[in-house]
């Protein structure tokens, strides 16, 4: 139990009339006396007609694992073994700061239904529910009852693959799964499917006259994008993307869009790896089968550390490079601040372009956008505006200086990334890039 502010006004206003009386009477003590005894009285009778803080109970149903990003749904019931309930409750979850704050909205004593809310899930790894906290008024509301339950309830929060588990992704892919593949493209890359009959409309060049000869009419080849390409996923987890957009940090954003690229390879046909660097090299996980290697890919990149330190791109791609032996779609997940700090990041990624094919993969900030083009004009906005075009400058800069070296580029939004680079994949396998 604690003070309430009512009690404390109390307090002050005694101690008030004590002085007066000490200065206004001859006499001050019985004043005295029958102002803090009314006082104390008042406080021992709030105390015995309030609701004590043993007996309460509480049936929790939190969740065990979610996904980053996705709000995990709870239901709370709150109860009592015997004797009546406060009027009104407070309460809130002791928990890790990635749950959220844990302040709950306050109950009636009275609901017999379970009262439902949501924990955002705002950073990756296993996260403690330790207890919930109750609080509510005495009789008189001279005093706060407090009391807790323990949970010690661990939530896990994994990368968000609702991509992959909604169809998305396999919905995206359904052109390339199907063979439908543009063959203005020809060369000696292109997969045979199968013969067909050859029929009024189809590219002539897809006959197959050695075949129409021995039949006597006239077949097609049907070909297909090359499969049992080698893609790797190189993850830098360096400070710059502990750096949080739209809510979440742009390394977790960038393990949600790897993750999906990962299944969209899987039904490609491709092996997918998986390697991280942030000032040093940390793990490679070799290419595997897309499908039947996803849960050591998920696996892996949920394991991925938030790193505090700067980002050795000479090292970390140098090290790639020795690491693989066949040509490989590299996609790199990276970020830099402007032109200056990017300078180490374009030499290694053009490194990287004299054996392997390398997309780049950066997020675009949103919020820098809007500062750019400011809604109303005032000094400071006026400033912010010069220096987050400058910023926006420099980073169109250090694209156009990659994609003169050959590297493919990819600077979009957080929402819209996991779709564009789906979307870029089956262009290069569409275009045999590989």
């Amino acid at each position: 139990m604690r003070p309430s502010p009512r009690l404390i006004a109390l307090v002050l206003l005694a101690a008030a009339l004590t002085v007066i009386c000490t200065l206004a009477l001859p006499e001050p003590g019985l004043a005295a006396l029958v102002v803090w005894g009314g006082l104390l009285l008042a406080l021992v009778s709030d105390t015995l007609l309030s609701v004590p803080p043993r007996g309460m109970k509480a049936e929790v149903n939190l969740p065990r694992a979610g996904m980053l990003g996705v709000a995990a749904p709870y239901r709370l019931l709150i109860s009592r073994l015997k004797g009546r309930m406060p009027k009104a409750m407070a309460l809130r979850f002791d928990l890790d700061a990635p749950l959220g704050d844990g302040v709950l909205p306050d109950i009636s004593g009275a609901a017999t239904e379970p009262t439902k809310g949501s924990l955002p899930l705002l950073k990756r790894g296993i996260h403690q529910i330790r207890a919930l906290h109750l609080k509510w008024d005495s009789r008189f509301g001279l005093i706060e009852v407090l009391t807790k339950i323990k949970l010690d309830h661990d939530v896990t929060v994994a990368p968000d693959i609702g991509p992959v588990t909604s169809g998305q992704i396999q919905t995206q892919m359904l052109p390339l799964l199907e063979g439908q593949k543009d063959m203005r493209l020809k060369g000696s890359g292109s997969e045979f499917h199968q013969l067909r009959d050859f029929a009024p409309g189809m590219d002539p060049r897809q006959i197959d006259w050695k075949r129409s000869a021995r039949l006597q009419a006239l077949v097609a080849r049907e070909t297909r994008a090359e499969r049992n390409h080698q893609i790797l996923l190189a993850i830098d987890c360096g400070y710059l993307m502990s750096e949080r957009i739209a809510g979440l940090p742009k390394l977790d954003r960038a393990i949600n869009a790897a993750l999906a690229m990962a299944w969209a390879a899987g039904l490609g046909g491709d092996h997918v790896g998986l390697y991280s660097f942030d000032s040093r090299p940390r793990q490679f996980l070799p290419p595997l089968p897309g499908r039947s290697g996803f849960p050591r890919l998920q696996a892996a990149a949920a394991a991925l550390n938030y790193a505090d330190q700067e980002t050795n791109h000479t090292l970390g791609l140098s090290h790639l490079l020795t690491r693989l032996r066949r040509r490989s779609l590299i996609i790199v997940f990276s970020d830099f601040v402007d032109s200056i700090t990017a300078e180490l990041l374009v030499e290694n990624v053009a490194l990287l372009t004299r054996h392997h094919l390398v997309l780049f993969v950066a997020l675009r900030d949103p919020a820098l956008t809007r500062i750019a083009d400011p809604d109303d004009v005032g000094l400071d906005r006026i400033a912010a505006s010069v220096s987050a075009s400058q910023i926006l400058s420099e980073r169109q800069s250090v694209m156009e200086r990659l994609s003169r070296l050959g590297v493919l580029c990819l600077d979009v939004t957080p929402e819209a990334l996991t779709s564009a680079l789906v979307s870029k994949y089956i262009d290069i396998k569409a275009r045999e890039l590989i």
